[in-house]
């Protein structure tokens, strides 16, 4: 085996991680606390992904446009509810995979109000050179998340197969 490959075996081997899923609460409060995400869209009948800043206005999340085409040119008409699109941060490391992650799904349309925009170009920091362009408003229907943490020792050995698994931690010798 080269060293590359001796590397990434010894970067899969975490201890093992358990799912908690977050409330919706704690779901956006972890989003706020983090600018930058990944925007999902259809864009020519086909999903694309595009990382943007955001902050957040209440539950809503405000994404950052400086592509000035694409992403701005989905606003869906004035009378809709908008466009469904969807949000996704995570703050996961990579050496012991533990971190968080959310997905906001609902509705997007584009900030038209002067004021509005000129403060939210004052709030987000862009990642890319050149002024903000755009922003949209994501109006949130769906929350989800989920926190990966170190999973907790069983009380109980685990059973392969009703006897005991030799995986499961010995007992010392007595003295």
């Amino acid at each position: 085996m080269n060293e590359t490959a001796d590397q990434a075996k010894g970067s899969c081997e975490v201890a093992p991680r358990h799912l908690t899923p977050l409330s919706r609460t704690d779901a956006l409060r972890l989003l706020g606390g983090v600018p930058l995400g990944r925007i999902v869209f259809t864009h020519q009948a086909l999903p694309a992904v595009r990382p943007v800043n955001h902050c957040l206005d209440g539950d809503d999340v405000i994404v950052g446009l400086h592509d000035g085409t694409t992403l701005a040119s989905l606003t869906a008409p004035s009378e809709g509810p908008g466009l469904v699109v969807a949000y996704e941060a995570d703050v996961i490391d990579p050496e012991t995979h533990l971190g968080w992650s959310v997905v906001v799904t609902g509705y997007a349309r584009l900030v038209t109000h002067p004021g509005q925009l000129d403060r939210y170009r004052s709030v987000l920091r862009p990642w890319v050179t050149g002024a903000m362009q755009h922003a949209l408003r994501i109006q949130p229907d769906i929350v989800t998340g989920f926190r990966l943490t170190v999973q907790p020792p069983s009380a109980t050995p685990a059973l392969l197969n009703g006897a005991p698994s030799t995986t499961a931690a010995a007992t010392p010798p007595s003295a």
